[in-house]
């Protein structure tokens, strides 16, 4: 119910979706709980079901957050899609030949693949990366400024500055 409720409002703006999800996938949620809250009360304790019953209403709080947030996903399958490539590269990788050689390629792809997730062109990206530490401009300490998520916010703020 849930899911169907999410395909009918994605793509839609975080409040439009906020306010559907509390109007309807709130209810659900709330059934959801008293239902899993009377039905650990009638299973023996030791048992799976009534442990993963406890596991979720202890992460409830958790579970909810999609009702006060219309920004986050109910699911990671979102996520899981768009690291696909990546986990793919890595494990290819295994065949390239050598340990050593493996390993490069796996930091490469990664690399690479975290750059097309940030919408950056992954040649101009390296390029510049590597042109930087390998003149010294950027220090050892100054290399979290080279994450793709950092360099791409900081040529947006010059890009801004520059308008």
């Amino acid at each position: 119910m849930l899911s169907s409720i999410e395909a009918e409002i994605r793509g839609s703006s975080a409040e439009q979706r906020l306010a559907a999800r509390c109007t309807r996938a709130g209810p659900l949620m709330a059934a959801l709980k008293a239902r899993l809250t009377e039905m650990v009360d009638q299973l023996f304790s030791q048992s799976k079901l009534t442990e993963a019953i406890n596991y979720a209403l202890n992460h409830w709080d958790g579970l909810r957050l999609f009702l006060r947030d219309g920004r986050i996903e109910v699911d990671s399958n979102t996520v899981e899609r768009s690291m696909r490539p990546i986990a793919m590269g890595r494990r290819n990788s295994l065949f390239s030949g050598s340990e050593g050689g493996a390993e490069s390629w796996a930091i490469l792809a990664s690399i690479v693949n975290t750059a097309k997730l940030h919408e950056l062109d992954p040649q101009a990206y390296l390029a510049d990366v590597l042109e930087r530490i390998a003149s010294g401009r950027t220090k050892s300490h100054q290399l979290h400024e080279m994450l793709a998520w950092n360099w791409k916010a900081a040529r947006q703020r010059t890009a801004q500055a520059a308008a």
